[in-house]
């Protein structure tokens, strides 16, 4: 048992060190070759004018005349010894920048997260054993969250909820430290714009999985022993129908580090995303740099929990 585990956390660590190092590479030099420069932004901001002898001299204190690859050394250097640099702009570090703005991220992913496996289980297992009507209205609701785009249906939900009925606000995000009602219903709506497309894809999966589960021999023999309905379900076929299902799961925490990037900005919520876009604009290379580095490590621990998970469902794979 010992064994396999170490070999298992050997190629765990191999793999997510490879990840960051080619993910955060890359988005230095697609980021290099962006139309912008720092150095110019920064004058502008401040005086709106400025001499060619100003600018070459902020390039040179930045550190922005440096070859690429001296820059990205410089910047994997401080990351070994724990700092992601210093915003451009606002000369403050970048960990801290993103360590305010992480919670607000984490809230909407792992709200949306809750939400579509909740929903996409239950209506999964519902369609699963009734069939029918019920499994048409799964295929559905797959296609309409497909269908629709989330700014679209962010933009519907501020009109109809925001604006005319006033339940949720438009914008904004309250912490959860400081008021915890204020918190849930600041979120809500971004949540449910993402969880539309992840409760489809949840319910689908998880129907096709409950389905093939329930149509094996060890089923057919739990009920003949007399094992309530509920039981069979939940205690025993949804255990071996949840590898596909928390699959999926995995997949939809990583795709919602692109969709927050759009929603936190639309519903103006002060998280990574709306971070990311701030900086792409203004060509603050460090605090893009962080971001990546940020949302890679969350889906280097989302592929971690979903090992983990295979782990405990499957006593197959502890021993592979």
């Amino acid at each position: 048992m010992a064994r396999p585990a170490a070999r298992w956390a050997a190629r765990w660590l191999a793999s997510s060190a490879l990840m960051l190092f080619l993910v955060t590479a890359a988005t230095f030099v697609l980021a290099s070759m962006a139309p912008g420069d720092a150095a110019k932004a920064i004058l502008s901001s401040q005086s709106g004018s400025y001499t060619q002898q100003q600018y070459l001299q902020l390039r040179d204190e930045l550190g922005l005349d440096q070859p690429l690859t001296a820059q990205y050394w410089h910047w994997l250097d401080g990351l070994l010894h724990g700092t992601l640099g210093t915003d451009l702009f606002s000369g403050q570090p970048v960990t801290a920048e993103l360590n305010a703005r992480l919670a607000p991220t984490l809230s909407i992913i792992l709200g949306t997260i809750v939400v579509a496996g909740l929903a996409g289980v239950g209506l999964g297992i519902v369609s699963a054993l009734r069939g029918g009507v019920a499994g048409r209205a799964v295929d559905a609701i797959s296609l309409l969250g497909l269908a629709i785009p989330n700014f679209w249906l962010a933009l519907v939900l501020i009109e109809l909820l925001a604006v005319r009925v006033e339940l949720f606000p438009a914008t904004g995000y309250t912490p959860l430290g400081a008021d915890p009602e204020g918190w849930l219903r600041g979120i809500a709506l971004p949540v449910i714009t993402l969880s539309a497309g992840g409760v489809a894809f949840v319910a689908k999966q998880t129907r096709d999985s409950m389905a093939e589960v329930m149509s094996r021999e060890f089923v057919v023999m739990l009920r003949a022993r007399g094992l309530s309905g509920r039981s069979v379900v939940l205690r025993h076929a949804l255990r071996n129908a949840a590898i596909p299902v928390v699959t999926v799961l995995g997949l939809l925490l990583v795709s919602l580090l692109g969709g927050a990037v759009l929603i936190e900005d639309i519903f103006a919520i002060p998280g990574l995303g709306q971070l990311a876009v701030t900086a792409a604009g203004s060509h603050d290379l460090p605090v893009i740099e962080g971001v990546a580095f940020y949302f890679t490590v969350i889906v280097v621990l989302a592929s971690l929990l979903v090992d983990l998970s295979y782990w405990l469902l499957n006593p197959r794979v502890r021993g592979s």
